[in-house]
């Protein structure tokens, strides 16, 4: 009886430390989600809070938005590109770093490859701006020097290379923060099971891949997730080059809800943009959860 007491007690105790952490999540969190799946049926000028319920109006303008669908499509390319650089390529490359046998030059190269991390997006944004400015720029001046100048191009001027310049730019800033990670998490690996994979003749390779790879499966996932959020997120970099063009060739989801809500006076259907965006993050972050969770259950 008294154990059975005891247990209540500390479950009441738990419960009153953890109300004020949901209550703020409610507020902050679930609070602005359930508001603004509401604003998403409405037509409101912001500007003189004036408001109209239209019901999926706002939705069945998106279908027909091909600024939309472009903007869609340039997300989708950055979250693939990112994965394949900042998970699979990243966690390549830390690898390596660690295989070394110095620990001077494994600590050297984090630093180095960490460095573009610790530059805001903003700045990193505005350096690549010069970078690929046609006239004095540095990309065409080196493919210049190079012997390539039928290569020298208006990378943020033409509708067909303004996208993948700014992803190019971005992979650059990120790319050593997913490396430090992914080093991180071998670090974690015990040596021991490294070393007689080793003695047993195991190669490099097949380490890599049937050792390193299966035990950072955790960090991966996560990488995974934040990688692809992170993608469909993406905002100042864009607003910082291009602002979306040329002719809203480069709008991503983000910076196409901002021309929605705040240039074009459509409020309702920057909600609607936004309920979008929430629900492919929540889907993709869901389905790597499962996929996670099937491996776990697998070893």
């Amino acid at each position: 009886m008294q154990r059975g007491r005891s247990y209540r007690r500390r479950r009441v105790t738990g419960l009153v430390w953890v109300l004020p952490a949901l209550a703020v999540l409610g507020v902050f969190v679930y609070l602005p989600l359930a508001q603004n799946l509401g604003f998403s049926f409405l037509e409101w000028n912001i500007y003189n809070g004036s408001f109209t319920f239209v019901g999926a109006e706002n939705y069945q303008h998106m279908v027909q938005d091909p600024v939309f669908w472009r903007s869609l499509r340039n997300n989708v390319a950055y979250a693939v590109v990112s994965i394949v650089l900042q998970v699979f390529a990243a966690l390549v490359l830390a690898a390596l770093v660690e295989g070394l046998r110095s620990e001077r030059w494994r600590r050297a190269l984090r630093a180095i490859y960490f460095v573009p991390s610790a530059i805001s997006i903003t700045v990193a944004g505005l350096l690549f701006y010069f970078i690929y400015e046609p006239n004095l720029g540095l990309l065409n001046a080196m493919l210049s020097s190079l012997g390539l100048d039928g290569l020298e191009h208006a990378w943020l001027g033409d509708s067909g290379t303004a996208i993948w310049a700014i992803i190019a730019m971005s992979q650059w800033q990120g790319f050593g923060y997913s490396v430090l990670l992914f080093s991180l998490a071998i670090q974690r690996i015990p040596g021991e099971i490294l070393e007689a994979a080793a003695l047993d003749g195991v190669g490099p390779f097949r380490r890599f891949f049937r050792m390193t790879v299966p035990l950072v499966g955790e960090m991966t996932s996560l990488m995974v997730i934040v990688t692809v959020s992170g993608a469909f997120q993406v905002f100042n970099e864009v607003m910082v080059m291009t602002s979306g063009g040329p002719n809203n060739s480069s709008q991503v989801l983000g910076t196409w809800l901002y021309a929605s809500g705040f240039v074009r006076n459509d409020f309702g259907y920057a909600a609607a943009i936004a309920v979008v965006v929430f629900v492919l993050t929540l889907l993709v972050a869901l389905a790597q959860l499962a996929v996670n969770r099937r491996r776990k259950v697998e070893y």
